[in-house]
């Protein structure tokens, strides 16, 4: 219960890393508050939280307006007065196994404005309704920082996050707010199984044995370890993490 008292706002939040992240972080005592696209999923994992015991709220948001990032913002500021950890997990991955001629403009700009602009804007409206002691954590990834992707447009949006992680992690050095990139690996996330699939299907191998013989990581690995950032006990950690 090292998150007591902690009010931790999770985009992305209604699946995926997302989700297990929240789950595990309520279960550790923080009032969790998740931004997502997905208003039945949101109010699927609030639900499951409180039948935990633990509190939650969900906002069905558009990362890439300005707007819905802002009321989700003022919300959390009016229901609980203060933020103390921000997890940008909200991401999506799209023109997989395209080369650079086929992939079209429009799926490139999509990708990074989910991923990239998304995360932008909820540092820019998150950190104000911090106090010295705050967190932000944001989703990279292996792809685009430690090694290719499968994607262009994810690859450069994931290079993007972890260039803007590293940036903002000097700017709030002074003002004692600790920022961390966290870059998962293979996690088993309904994302990641799609990609999966669409490999396969690019080299005319079956897409669900492939699936089923694919080994991924469990999501709840990579909340354990956001978690841990999102705590007291981590205050002695900067950088990038990479996990599983």
């Amino acid at each position: 219960m090292r998150l007591i008292g902690k009010i931790v706002l999770i985009t992305g939040g209604a699946a995926g890393i997302g989700r297990a992240t929240a789950l595990r972080l309520a279960g550790e005592g923080a009032v969790v508050c998740i931004a997502d696209a997905d208003g039945q999923a949101g109010q699927t994992v609030v639900a499951a939280i409180e039948a935990a015991g633990g509190r939650a709220a969900f906002t069905q948001c558009d990362v890439t307006r300005e707007p819905d990032v802002r009321e989700v913002l003022e919300q959390v500021h009016r229901r609980f007065g203060a933020l103390h950890v921000l997890i940008n997990s909200a991401g999506i991955l799209q023109g997989a196994f395209q080369q650079v001629e086929e992939l079209d403009v429009e799926t490139f700009r999509r990708v990074l404005d989910v991923n990239v602009t998304g995360t932008f804007l909820f540092c820019k409206y998150a950190v104000p309704l911090m106090a010295p002691g705050g967190v932000v954590l944001c989703l990279s990834s292996g792809g685009g920082v430690r090694g290719p992707s499968s994607s262009l447009a994810y690859g450069a949006s994931k290079a993007g996050v972890h260039g803007l992680g590293l940036t903002l992690q000097g700017q709030m050095e002074a003002r004692g707010i600790r920022v961390n990139i966290v870059c998962p690996g293979a996690i088993d996330t309904p994302m990641k199984r799609q990609n999966i699939r669409d490999q396969a299907a690019v080299r005319g191998e079956d897409p669900e044995r492939v699936l089923a013989a694919t080994k991924l990581g469990d999501p709840d690995g990579v909340a354990r370890v956001l978690a841990f950032l999102a705590s007291d006990e981590a205050d002695y950690v900067t950088g990038t993490i990479f996990t599983r």
